[in-house]
Protein backbone atom coordinates (compact mmCIF):
# COMPACT_ATOMS: atom_id res chain seq x y z
CA UNK A 1 0.00 0.00 0.00
CA UNK A 2 1.05 3.39 -0.35
CA UNK A 3 0.93 5.32 2.21
CA UNK A 4 2.17 9.27 1.44
CA UNK A 5 2.64 11.45 4.59
CA UNK A 6 -0.21 12.96 5.51
CA UNK A 7 -0.62 16.52 7.57
CA UNK A 8 -4.13 16.80 9.88
CA UNK A 9 -4.64 20.05 11.10
CA UNK A 10 -7.62 21.29 12.87
CA UNK A 11 -10.64 21.46 11.05
CA UNK A 12 -11.33 25.36 9.73
CA UNK A 13 -15.24 26.29 9.95
CA UNK A 14 -14.36 28.78 6.74
CA UNK A 15 -12.49 27.47 4.24
CA UNK A 16 -11.55 29.23 0.58
CA UNK A 17 -10.05 26.86 -2.32
CA UNK A 18 -9.07 27.66 -6.01
CA UNK A 19 -7.97 25.34 -8.96
CA UNK A 20 -4.32 26.14 -9.51
CA UNK A 21 -1.74 24.97 -11.82
CA UNK A 22 -3.81 25.00 -14.85
CA UNK A 23 -2.10 27.01 -17.27
CA UNK A 24 -3.08 30.55 -15.59
CA UNK A 25 0.03 33.12 -15.24
CA UNK A 26 2.61 32.95 -12.62
CA UNK A 27 0.98 36.22 -11.27
CA UNK A 28 -2.25 35.22 -10.93
CA UNK A 29 -1.52 32.03 -9.19
CA UNK A 30 0.77 34.20 -6.89
CA UNK A 31 -2.37 36.36 -6.55
CA UNK A 32 -4.97 33.71 -5.76
CA UNK A 33 -2.24 32.14 -3.14
CA UNK A 34 -2.05 35.09 -1.39
CA UNK A 35 -5.57 35.14 -0.48
CA UNK A 36 -6.76 31.54 -0.80
CA UNK A 37 -6.72 28.73 2.75
CA UNK A 38 -5.93 25.88 0.41
CA UNK A 39 -5.24 25.50 -3.46
CA UNK A 40 -6.01 22.16 -5.58
CA UNK A 41 -3.04 21.71 -7.85
CA UNK A 42 -3.41 20.75 -11.69
CA UNK A 43 -1.15 16.99 -11.43
CA UNK A 44 -0.46 16.32 -14.91
CA UNK A 45 -4.09 15.22 -15.85
CA UNK A 46 -5.87 18.02 -17.54
CA UNK A 47 -2.99 20.27 -16.66
CA UNK A 48 -0.34 20.52 -14.56
CA UNK A 49 3.76 20.26 -15.54
CA UNK A 50 6.44 19.24 -12.62
CA UNK A 51 6.93 23.36 -13.19
CA UNK A 52 3.65 24.61 -12.93
CA UNK A 53 3.44 21.92 -9.34
CA UNK A 54 6.77 22.18 -7.59
CA UNK A 55 5.85 26.57 -7.88
CA UNK A 56 2.47 25.87 -6.80
CA UNK A 57 3.91 23.82 -3.88
CA UNK A 58 6.45 26.74 -2.96
CA UNK A 59 4.07 29.21 -2.90
CA UNK A 60 1.09 27.70 -0.91
CA UNK A 61 4.69 27.20 1.53
CA UNK A 62 5.29 30.66 1.29
CA UNK A 63 1.38 31.74 1.88
CA UNK A 64 1.01 29.05 4.94
CA UNK A 65 -1.91 27.35 2.19
CA UNK A 66 -3.10 23.99 2.32
CA UNK A 67 -1.69 21.89 -0.72
CA UNK A 68 -4.04 19.38 -2.31
CA UNK A 69 -4.39 17.41 -5.72
CA UNK A 70 -6.46 18.31 -8.31
CA UNK A 71 -6.48 15.24 -10.72
CA UNK A 72 -8.50 15.55 -14.29
CA UNK A 73 -9.14 13.93 -17.17
CA UNK A 74 -6.73 14.52 -19.98
CA UNK A 75 -7.75 16.20 -23.18
CA UNK A 76 -10.40 19.11 -23.09
CA UNK A 77 -9.22 20.65 -20.08
CA UNK A 78 -10.66 17.75 -18.34
CA UNK A 79 -13.74 19.36 -18.86
CA UNK A 80 -17.27 18.50 -20.77
CA UNK A 81 -18.83 14.48 -20.36
CA UNK A 82 -16.31 11.48 -18.41
CA UNK A 83 -16.06 8.19 -20.43
CA UNK A 84 -14.15 6.67 -17.33
CA UNK A 85 -14.57 2.91 -16.06
CA UNK A 86 -13.70 2.64 -11.92
CA UNK A 87 -10.81 0.77 -12.54
CA UNK A 88 -9.68 3.27 -14.47
CA UNK A 89 -10.00 6.08 -12.02
CA UNK A 90 -8.56 4.63 -9.65
CA UNK A 91 -5.23 4.08 -11.74
CA UNK A 92 -5.56 7.81 -13.03
CA UNK A 93 -5.63 8.86 -9.31
CA UNK A 94 -3.12 6.86 -7.83
CA UNK A 95 -0.69 8.19 -10.69
CA UNK A 96 -2.01 11.84 -10.59
CA UNK A 97 -1.51 12.24 -6.76
CA UNK A 98 1.08 10.47 -6.27
CA UNK A 99 2.92 12.64 -8.68
CA UNK A 100 2.20 15.85 -6.59
CA UNK A 101 3.14 14.23 -3.66
CA UNK A 102 6.48 13.46 -4.96
CA UNK A 103 6.80 16.91 -5.96
CA UNK A 104 5.59 18.35 -2.50
CA UNK A 105 7.50 15.73 -0.62
CA UNK A 106 10.63 17.49 -2.05
CA UNK A 107 10.25 20.71 -0.52
CA UNK A 108 9.71 19.21 2.58
CA UNK A 109 5.17 19.34 2.06
CA UNK A 110 2.78 16.74 2.30
CA UNK A 111 -0.99 16.94 1.17
CA UNK A 112 -3.49 17.50 2.67
CA UNK A 113 -6.79 16.98 0.68
CA UNK A 114 -8.01 16.09 -3.17
CA UNK A 115 -10.42 17.58 -5.10
CA UNK A 116 -11.23 16.18 -8.86
CA UNK A 117 -11.52 18.52 -11.64
CA UNK A 118 -14.39 19.64 -13.96
CA UNK A 119 -15.59 15.95 -16.00
CA UNK A 120 -14.45 14.00 -13.53
CA UNK A 121 -15.78 15.96 -10.16
CA UNK A 122 -19.09 15.74 -12.13
CA UNK A 123 -19.31 11.59 -13.12
CA UNK A 124 -18.25 10.85 -9.53
CA UNK A 125 -21.42 12.64 -8.34
CA UNK A 126 -23.45 10.93 -11.10
CA UNK A 127 -22.35 7.76 -11.22
CA UNK A 128 -22.98 5.65 -8.28
CA UNK A 129 -20.20 3.22 -9.16
CA UNK A 130 -17.59 5.78 -9.72
CA UNK A 131 -18.46 7.68 -6.50
CA UNK A 132 -17.73 4.56 -5.09
CA UNK A 133 -14.36 4.17 -6.39
CA UNK A 134 -13.25 7.16 -5.83
CA UNK A 135 -13.88 6.94 -1.98
CA UNK A 136 -12.40 3.69 -1.89
CA UNK A 137 -9.80 4.55 -3.65
CA UNK A 138 -8.86 7.38 -1.19
CA UNK A 139 -8.69 4.64 1.79
CA UNK A 140 -7.35 2.23 0.13
CA UNK A 141 -3.94 4.39 -1.04
CA UNK A 142 -3.95 7.59 0.36
CA UNK A 143 -5.30 7.41 3.65
CA UNK A 144 -5.90 10.57 5.68
CA UNK A 145 -6.39 12.97 2.87
CA UNK A 146 -9.45 15.09 2.73
CA UNK A 147 -11.94 14.95 -0.41
CA UNK A 148 -13.68 17.92 -1.43
CA UNK A 149 -16.90 17.47 -3.03
CA UNK A 150 -20.26 19.11 -3.95
CA UNK A 151 -22.10 20.24 -1.41
CA UNK A 152 -24.97 17.56 -0.78
CA UNK A 153 -23.52 15.23 -3.27
CA UNK A 154 -23.11 11.68 -3.91
CA UNK A 155 -19.84 12.03 -3.04
CA UNK A 156 -19.88 13.42 0.55
CA UNK A 157 -22.52 11.14 1.84
CA UNK A 158 -20.74 8.17 0.72
CA UNK A 159 -17.52 9.55 2.16
CA UNK A 160 -18.89 10.70 5.54
CA UNK A 161 -20.72 6.95 5.54
CA UNK A 162 -17.46 5.10 5.19
CA UNK A 163 -15.21 7.39 7.66
CA UNK A 164 -13.45 9.21 4.85
CA UNK A 165 -12.64 13.10 5.67
CA UNK A 166 -14.40 14.93 3.68
CA UNK A 167 -15.16 19.12 3.01
CA UNK A 168 -18.63 20.30 1.51
CA UNK A 169 -17.73 22.47 -1.41
CA UNK A 170 -19.93 25.01 -3.03
CA UNK A 171 -18.09 27.79 -5.83
CA UNK A 172 -18.37 31.39 -5.07
CA UNK A 173 -18.33 31.82 -9.43
CA UNK A 174 -21.06 29.34 -10.71
CA UNK A 175 -24.54 29.20 -10.96
CA UNK A 176 -26.96 26.42 -9.96
CA UNK A 177 -29.27 24.73 -10.55
CA UNK A 178 -31.84 23.59 -8.67
CA UNK A 179 -31.48 20.18 -8.09
CA UNK A 180 -28.00 21.73 -7.17
CA UNK A 181 -26.13 20.54 -9.78
CA UNK A 182 -23.62 23.49 -11.59
CA UNK A 183 -25.36 25.70 -14.92
CA UNK A 184 -23.48 24.48 -17.69
CA UNK A 185 -20.43 26.35 -18.89
CA UNK A 186 -21.64 28.36 -22.48
CA UNK A 187 -24.82 29.20 -20.50
CA UNK A 188 -26.32 32.17 -19.39
CA UNK A 189 -25.99 32.04 -15.67
CA UNK A 190 -23.04 29.91 -15.35
CA UNK A 191 -20.37 32.33 -14.26
CA UNK A 192 -20.55 34.83 -11.38
CA UNK A 193 -18.04 37.35 -11.93
CA UNK A 194 -19.63 40.54 -9.59
CA UNK A 195 -17.64 40.45 -6.42
CA UNK A 196 -20.96 41.98 -4.62
CA UNK A 197 -22.47 38.62 -6.08
CA UNK A 198 -20.00 36.89 -4.35
CA UNK A 199 -20.39 38.11 -0.95
CA UNK A 200 -24.26 38.15 -1.19
CA UNK A 201 -23.81 34.56 -2.02
CA UNK A 202 -21.94 33.56 0.90
CA UNK A 203 -24.04 35.69 3.52
CA UNK A 204 -26.90 34.25 2.04
CA UNK A 205 -25.42 30.60 2.82
CA UNK A 206 -24.47 31.56 5.88
CA UNK A 207 -27.63 32.84 7.23
CA UNK A 208 -29.44 29.67 6.33
CA UNK A 209 -30.76 30.86 3.04
CA UNK A 210 -28.98 28.86 0.74
CA UNK A 211 -27.36 29.81 -2.65
CA UNK A 212 -30.10 30.86 -4.83
CA UNK A 213 -30.53 29.06 -8.25
CA UNK A 214 -31.42 29.59 -11.61
CA UNK A 215 -34.95 29.37 -12.00
CA UNK A 216 -35.46 31.84 -8.35
CA UNK A 217 -35.57 28.90 -5.91
CA UNK A 218 -32.96 28.36 -3.58
CA UNK A 219 -30.32 25.07 -2.58
CA UNK A 220 -29.78 25.19 1.02
CA UNK A 221 -26.42 23.97 1.90
CA UNK A 222 -23.24 24.13 4.71
CA UNK A 223 -20.54 24.07 2.79
CA UNK A 224 -16.87 23.59 4.81
CA UNK A 225 -15.01 25.18 1.81
CA UNK A 226 -15.83 27.52 -1.32
CA UNK A 227 -13.85 27.78 -4.28
CA UNK A 228 -12.94 30.05 -7.09
CA UNK A 229 -11.56 28.81 -10.18
CA UNK A 230 -8.29 30.83 -11.53
CA UNK A 231 -10.07 31.25 -15.04
CA UNK A 232 -12.94 32.95 -14.14
CA UNK A 233 -12.81 36.43 -15.19
CA UNK A 234 -11.22 38.38 -12.27
CA UNK A 235 -10.73 36.04 -10.20
CA UNK A 236 -7.92 37.36 -7.58
CA UNK A 237 -10.83 40.23 -6.85
CA UNK A 238 -13.36 37.86 -6.52
CA UNK A 239 -11.30 35.89 -4.03
CA UNK A 240 -10.36 38.88 -2.34
CA UNK A 241 -14.08 39.74 -1.93
CA UNK A 242 -14.47 36.20 -0.58
CA UNK A 243 -11.95 36.14 1.92
CA UNK A 244 -13.62 39.72 3.65
CA UNK A 245 -16.98 37.71 4.71
CA UNK A 246 -15.52 34.42 4.94
CA UNK A 247 -11.96 35.86 7.43
CA UNK A 248 -13.00 39.01 8.37
CA UNK A 249 -10.53 40.97 10.52
CA UNK A 250 -11.36 41.82 14.74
Amino acid sequence: MLCLPVVAPAISMADLNSDLGEGESPARTRALMRVVTSANVACGGHAGTPESMDRCVRLAAAFSVRLGAHPGLPGTFGRGLAAIRPGELETLLIHQVSALAMVAKARGRSLEHVKLHGALYHATEQDPALAAAYVRTMRRWFPGLRILALAGGRVAARARASGTPVWEEAFVDRGYCSDGSLVPRGLAGALITSPTAVQRRIRDVRQGLGIETGDGGRWRIRPQTWCVHADTPGAPALARAAAAVLFPEP
